[in-house]
């Protein structure tokens, strides 16, 4: 047995037997892993409210060679989501972080950049405040993935978008003037572009202070939400959510 006492944040858990739950935790150091928490159904000693997704916790896990499960011995929080008020925007907003990054990452496969990227949003994402921290996660996880198209020039033909609006596809890749746009492409206006580059050139705590309504950069929203699935090759319940806020 190997043990191990590391930061994390959880993503999910899923009852197994009568009171273990099988919990999936993205950690600081090993990646996303999943572990067992015996008992964990009734068990408030060990881990009361821990285990709430998007909480981020210092967890303690013993792990035996050649094993996919680790035995989850107990999480002491570090900052829980259910310390403010949770409605039903931000329980979408936190969802949508949630499924994305279960989805996205490959079991034990560190990523330090992206940790650093959910505290962030986690800790500017408020019930009055959920926009910019989605819009600003979407972005970046496409970008840290490798996902992220050229924002400034058309992928088919290498003309520059200048001052002139950008159009996707949710059948294609990347980005494209009008002179190749495909029927039904969706627009991504010159506004819209320019704050994608602000944003991969700003930290998040530059947005917080600006407006940011629901209707502010849909279509940027738009456009890396679909980027996610299409290159999840899935849909995801937390943006069909997110969506209906946006209605």
């Amino acid at each position: 047995m190997i043990a191990h006492q590391v930061e994390a944040v959880i993503l999910r858990t899923w009852p197994i037997h009568e009171a273990d739950l099988i919990v999936s935790l993205f950690t600081r150091d090993q990646g996303k892993i999943k572990g067992v928490a015996k008992s964990a159904a009734k068990s408030r000693r060990r881990f009361g409210g821990a285990l709430e997704p998007m909480t981020y916790v210092l967890a303690s896990y013993a792990e035996k060679p050649k094993q996919d499960l680790v035995r989850l011995d107990a999480c002491e929080v570090i900052a829980s989501p259910l310390s403010q008020p949770v409605d039903y925007s931000r329980a979408a907003a936190l969802a949508f972080y949630a499924e994305v990054l279960e989805e996205t990452l490959p079991d034990h496969d560190p990523h330090d950049a992206v940790f650093r990227l959910l505290l962030a949003v986690l800790e500017h994402t408020h019930t009055q405040q959920i926009w910019m921290p989605i819009t600003y996660f979407a972005l970046w996880i496409l970008r840290l993935m490798g996902w992220m198209p050229s924002l400034t020039h058309c992928t088919l033909c290498g003309k520059p978008f200048a001052n002139e609006s950008a159009f996707f596809h949710a059948q294609a890749d990347g980005l494209v003037c009008a002179e190749h746009k495909r029927p039904a492409s969706r627009t991504l206006s010159p506004d819209s572009l320019a704050l994608a580059i602000r944003i991969f050139h700003s930290p998040l705590t530059t947005f917080t202070t600006e407006d940011w309504p629901r209707t502010r950069v849909t279509d940027l929203r738009r456009f890396a939400m679909q980027s996610l699935e299409r290159h999840l090759e899935r849909k995801l319940h937390s943006i069909a959510a997110l969506q209906k806020l946006s209605n």
